[in-house]
């Protein structure tokens, strides 16, 4: 492998690993600050693709369509775990997993009525649609920089806002124990809400992002479910920088595997986690701390 495509390879992994962290921080928000085992989870990053799709074509930009599409993607979790989610709080595992399965489909039904079944594409903004070089025959798009780029930005805020700020000093303390942040006065309803509502616009900012470069089409979020459960897994339940770091390392294994073991890179992630809980069963970063 020479260096231009060692680069490219490399590019690519970054990329997707911080994509997967964006979805992925939001489930493990959710996972192990509110004890809710969300299927429904990839589901926001298939909704945030199609507004991407639908609010660029009303808009005609895909900055518009970000612009607008992520107040919506809070307001919609927040009205979501209002409606829905507050009831699960105290109910065991099984029902968590009943409704979120049948949030699910109801999400995909809603979607086929909405926009059909078709495949959809997203247009790269004309600023962002052209290509680097990389050596003297290899280019590699500006746009897939831009993801990386937009991803690691968010990324940085998010570890700002949980570190330090105090509605993050409150959602660490409500991973930690949610009964004492209770009786110190704080409405830990609303505080779910809150995480809720943020980790549902993760979800589906990086559903936005990622369309123009993946096309957007049903059962896409249903796809991307499994590999963030597999980066929660990996990182430690409840563990941003557990989710990070376990999104960066399933990125490369993925995209290298895909390179150099084609034959075997469906497994290569698996293999990944089965050894990291043999090494460490709790994860990467066992405490529940953001």
């Amino acid at each position: 492998m020479d260096l231009p495509i060692f680069l490219i390879q490399t590019l690519n992994s970054v990329q997707y690993g911080l994509l997967l962290f964006l979805i992925a921080s939001g489930l493990t928000l959710i996972f192990g600050i509110m004890g809710v085992i969300n299927l429904a989870h990839g589901s926001f990053y298939m909704l945030g693709a199609y507004a991407a799709f639908v609010l660029s074509g009303l808009t005609g930009s895909l900055f518009w369509a970000i612009a607008l599409g992520v107040p919506l993607a809070v307001a919609f979790g927040y009205l979501l775990e209002w409606i829905f989610f507050s009831f699960l709080y105290r109910r065991d595992h099984l029902q968590q997993v009943l409704l979120t399965y049948g949030l699910i489909l109801v999400f995909e039904e809603l979607r086929s009525l909405a926009v059909g079944d078709d495949v959809h594409g997203v247009s790269v903004p004309a600023t962002l649609a052209r290509s680097v070089a990389l050596g003297s025959t290899m280019t590699y798009p500006v746009f897939n920089l831009f993801i990386s780029g937009v991803c690691l930005v968010v990324a940085v805020l998010l570890f700002v806002l949980l570190q330090r700020t105090r509605l993050g000093m409150m959602i660490r303390a409500g991973a930690s124990n949610r009964e004492m942040v209770r009786s110190l006065g704080v409405d830990i309803n609303l505080l779910f809400r809150v995480v809720f509502a943020l980790g549902v616009a993760l979800a589906a900012f990086a559903g936005m992002v990622n369309a123009p470069a993946s096309s957007v089409y049903p059962g896409m979020g249903n796809q991307v479910l499994i590999i963030c459960f597999v980066v929660v897994v990996i990182g430690g339940i409840g563990s941003v920088t557990g989710a990070l770091v376990a999104a960066l390392m399933i990125g490369f294994v993925d995209t290298f595997g895909k390179v150099f073991l084609p034959d075997y890179a469906g497994i290569l992630v698996y293999l990944l986690m089965a050894v990291v809980l043999v090494w460490r069963p709790e994860g990467l970063f066992r405490e529940s701390r953001a």
